[in-house]
């Protein structure tokens, strides 16, 4: 194996190493699917259809996966969905 393809097989475990979390968005009673689609939009940098079909899983299944990222990025985005009284959690 020459140094260019275990550099590359290097970045490509740590790259999936850094994303292996995810936010876990929870269904209630209490949000409107506007807001949650909105919060979607601002907090995860969903586009509208991506934030609407996310909303929708949520209400179907009860929770969606609604971000994946590494653990410092998806903290303070979770931190701010909660703030919004939002149900989220990161696995």
């Amino acid at each position: 194996m020459s140094h260019k393809e275990k550099t590359i097989e290097i970045t490509k475990k740590e790259t999936l190493k850094s994303r292996k979390h995810q936010i876990i968005l929870w269904n209630d009673d209490v949000n409107t699917f506007d807001f949650v689609i909105e919060s979607l939009i601002k907090i995860c940098d969903h586009d509208e259809v991506q934030a609407e079909q996310c909303a929708f899983i949520v209400h179907f299944n009860g929770k969606c996966p609604v971000k994946t990222g590494s653990m410092s990025d998806l903290k303070p985005r979770c931190e701010k969905l909660l703030s919004l009284g939002l149900t989220a959690s990161i696995k």
